[in-house]
């Protein structure tokens, strides 16, 4: 009977700690996305959005740092004191940077190219150095690795669709793939700055009126 017990109370512990990683990833998909929710990162989004490639490439290299660099700090948050952590912080980023930057320089030159400096200057995206501050430095490799996939997924799958959006309605193609006959107009407006503003405007808007419908309807 004892045994069966602590079986039961092992299950439940295993359980609850899957439930945890399970919850800390899906959060950055919807619920606490970086760029609809909190509106971080900002400046990558707007700039290089406009097309769906672009965006895929910045939200992947956003996604290998805050991954890389969470992990490390995770696994080193007992050593590192708290009065040089940010500094810290942004050294352990900065190399991750660095390896990206010139991973894409050597083998995708022309998305290195057009993403420009935008991503050597991930090292001061608050997205990054927001997690490793909030979450990463307060909680486990593996709560940390849900919560980075979780933001970087959110943050990429974001510029996918800001960058789709604009693409399409700009050039009439995704991904470089024409979608639109000959006989569609580009919306000239939708591949400059703002175009972009018009875009992620929408976007909130949008989750903002789907989040409070799901209030209202479990209220009811």
């Amino acid at each position: 009977m004892e045994k069966g017990k602590i079986l039961s109370k092992i299950e439940m512990r295993d359980m609850t700690r899957s439930y945890r990683i399970y919850a800390e990833f899906i959060k950055g998909l919807w619920k606490q996305n970086p760029v609809l929710v909190q509106l971080l990162g900002m400046c990558p989004t707007l700039a290089i959005t406009n097309s769906a490639m672009n965006g895929f490439s910045m939200g992947m290299a956003v996604t290998f740092v805050l991954v890389c660099s969470g992990i490390v700090i995770s696994l080193f948050r007992k050593l590192i004191p708290r009065e040089v952590r940010i500094a810290t912080f942004t050294i352990i980023i900065a190399s991750f940077v660095t390896v990206i930057d010139y991973t894409m320089k050597a083998n995708f030159p022309a998305i290195s190219k057009a993403l420009g400096p935008y991503v050597p200057l991930i090292v001061v995206n608050c997205i990054i150095l927001g997690r490793q501050e909030a979450f990463t430095s307060k909680n486990p490799p593996l709560a940390s690795l849900a919560d980075a996939l979780g933001m970087g997924l959110g943050f990429t799958g974001t510029l996918i669709v800001l960058g789709s959006i604009r693409e399409l309605l700009g050039s009439g193609s995704i991904f470089g793939y024409q979608v639109l006959g000959s006989s569609f107009t580009p919306w000239v407006i939708m591949i400059l700055p703002p175009g972009a503003f018009l875009t992620l405007g929408i976007l909130i808007g949008l989750i903002k009126v789907l989040s409070h419908s799901k209030i209202v309807n479990r209220t009811l």
